[in-house]
C-alpha cells in the first residue's frame, strides 16, 4: 500500500483583532511570515451584514477588525498578539489617534480556549511590565460572527499607499512593525 504522508502538515488557525482602523492592521499582518490571508471586516455587533457607513455611525456595536488565517507552525498566536500590542494603543477606550467610537475599540476575538488563555496571559504580562502608563483596556471576547468589509476596503494600503490616511497613519505603524519585528517579515516584503 502506497500512502502519501505529509510529515509537516500546516496547522492553519484564525486570529481576529480590532485595534482602530482595519487598514492599519491589515497592512501589517499581510507582511508577516506564516500569515496566509488577512480580511478586513466587522465583528461584535448586533446587526447582521453591516455596511461601512453603519459601522462608522457607531450604532451597530461592531468593531473594525482583521480576520487573519495563519500557519501556527510558522508564526505563533502569541507573536501575532505581541505585534498587535505594538502597533496600536491598548490603553485608549474606543479610539485610536483621531479615530473615535466603539468601532475603533481594542479587542481580541478568540477562536479557542487556548487563544483565550494566551490573550489573557499577554495582557497580564503587559500590565505587570508597566510599559504603559495607563491600564490596558483591550476587550477579550469569544469570536462572534465575522462579516467581511466591502471589497474596496480589502488590501487598502497596498492599493492606495499615497492616500492621505495611508501615508500619515498607516505607513508609520507599518514602519514601527518593520523596525521592531524584522525577523517576522515575509521574504517577499523584505
Amino acid at each position: 500500500m502506497n500512502e502519501i504522508f505529509d510529515k509537516n502538515p500546516s496547522k492553519l488557525e484564525r486570529a481576529t483583532l480590532g485595534g482602530g482602523c482595519f487598514w492599519c492592521l491589515e497592512a501589517v499582518y499581510q507582511q508577516i511570515q506564516g500569515v496566509k490571508t488577512v480580511v478586513s471586516g466587522y465583528a461584535g455587533g448586533a446587526i447582521p451584514n453591516p455596511s461601512y457607513e453603519a459601522v462608522c455611525d457607531g450604532n451597530t456595536g461592531h468593531a473594525e477588525i482583521v480576520d487573519i488565517e495563519f500557519d501556527a507552525q510558522v508564526i505563533s498566536y502569541r507573536d501575532l498578539l505581541e505585534i498587535f500590542f505594538v502597533i496600536h494603543d491598548p490603553t485608549t477606550l474606543n479610539y485610536q489617534g483621531n479615530d473615535h467610537g466603539t468601532q475603533y475599540r481594542s479587542v481580541i476575538f478568540t477562536h479557542s480556549d487556548e487563544q483565550l488563555k494566551i490573550a489573557q496571559e499577554v495582557v497580564r504580562e503587559l500590565e505587570a511590565s508597566k510599559i504603559y502608563r495607563d491600564p490596558v483596556v483591550t476587550q477579550i471576547e469569544a469570536a462572534p460572527i465575522i462579516y467581511p468589509a466591502e471589497d474596496y476596503h480589502q488590501n487598502y494600503f497596498q492599493q492606495h499607499p499615497n492616500q492621505g490616511y495611508c501615508a500619515f497613519v498607516v505607513a508609520p505603524k507599518l514602519e514601527k512593525f518593520r523596525t521592531k519585528f524584522q525577523s517576522l517579515i515575509a521574504p517577499k516584503y523584505q
